[in-house]
């Protein structure tokens, strides 16, 4: 393990590796995804610590070994927040730099947009060794390629981030969720389609099936949120209202996963919301269960970690017309399956380009991404 103390240092050794390095910060990812064949790891940890917060101007930049919690009891301290929810998912050790690494967002995404819309810039090194800067402290600041959303969710397969800054917002001052009780799937996906096109501006759209609930979050000012709360429920023919202490810890639960029974394997697939009732049932005979976020849109799922089970998964993604990321697997199953869809010719052939011109010698997380 080498962990170097400051972005030079970094970089020298990445100048100096002879063989294929696994990037990480505290490693709460490698059960994701396919394993990295790689002689050494190399460490973001250390470069640890917020560099910049100006809470006027909505913006922060930390370096990427800076944990997760940190910044958000920074932020809650000034009454903000991160606007793409974050998940824990993976452990209050994980990193922001993992956090961008992977793209990571939560419940809110279907009304804030994803981690990647919120870069604004990154200090990287790249496979050759050298220090880059791109992107700024506001949106509008890009010409040609958007670095920042380009390494945003590329698993360090790119480049080794060394500092990130993104946007954040106030926190609201309330929290309401509408509450439909006794519904199937499909009804439930069609109540969350009626909440989400509602002028209410829903910030939070999810179903469990093991309460048959439909969940509905609006977020603002106190008075706002009840009296909208108020006229969702009314327009979905009646509901019960939670406050916002109980909102909170019922989100907090579904951003974090868990809803899920323990599992040995868990799973994320994409699917357009109607079609995630159908992915539901067509799992649930191989000992999977799950539930469904982002309106139906996402849809997680937790089971065994053998490859029947995976394959059933997948091809339950593929009649829906979406893609499964496989989030965490024993390492025998993610080196033997696909642990996302392939992609298409001339999808590779970009991304080869992409990559050739960041790590030409292709010593950043080998395989990661490889479906198989």
């Amino acid at each position: 393990m080498m962990t170097p103390q400051t972005e030079a240092e970094l970089a020298a050794v990445v100048r100096d590796a002879a063989a294929p390095l696994l990037i990480q910060g505290n490693g709460t990812k490698n059960a994701m995804l396919r394993p990295v064949q790689a002689a050494e790891t190399l460490s973001t940890a250390a470069l640890s610590g917020i560099t910049l917060y100006a809470p006027n101007e909505l913006v922060m930049s930390a370096r990427a070994g800076t944990p997760l919690a940190e910044i958000e009891a920074t932020l809650q301290a000034h009454g903000q927040q991160m606007i793409a929810e974050p998940s824990h998912l993976f452990g209050e050790k994980q990193t922001i730099g993992g956090v961008v690494g992977a793209n990571i967002s939560g419940p809110r995404r279907i009304n804030g947009g994803a981690m990647r819309d919120h870069v604004l810039g990154v200090r990287l090194v790249n496979g050759s060794g050298e220090i880059l800067n791109f992107g700024g402290r506001v949106l509008k600041n890009v010409t040609g390629l958007d670095v920042p959303k380009l390494v945003t969710g590329s698993f360090g397969t790119l480049a080794v981030m060394t500092e990130i800054t993104f946007k954040v917002l106030p926190r609201s001052e309330a929290t309401g969720t509408v509450v439909l009780d006794g519904l199937d799937a499909k009804a439930a996906v069609a109540a969350l389609s009626a909440g989400l096109g509602s002028p209410f501006s829903v910030t939070g759209a999810a179903y469990l099936p093991a309460a048959r609930q439909a969940l509905l979050r609006i977020e603002d000012f106190e008075s706002s949120v009840s009296y909208r709360c108020r006229a969702l429920a009314t327009q979905l023919g009646g509901a019960k209202i939670l406050g916002t202490e109980e909102s909170q810890d019922l989100w907090r639960d579904i951003r974090d996963c868990k809803m899920l029974p323990p599992g040995d394997a868990l799973w994320r697939v994409s699917a357009p919301p109607s079609a995630g009732p159908g992915v539901l049932d067509a799992v649930a005979a191989y000992g999977v269960s799950g539930f469904l976020d982002w309106g139906g849109g996402l849809i997680w799922l937790s089971g065994p970690a053998d490859q029947t089970t995976h394959e059933a998964v997948c091809a339950a993604a593929r009649a829906a017309h979406g893609v499964w990321w496989l989030m965490r697997a024993p390492e025998s199953l993610r080196a033997a399956v696909e642990v996302l869809p392939p992609e298409s010719p001339a999808l590779a052939a970009l991304r080869r380009r992409v990559q050739q011109s960041f790590d030409p010698r292709g010593i950043f997380n080998p395989l990661k991404l490889q479906a198989a």
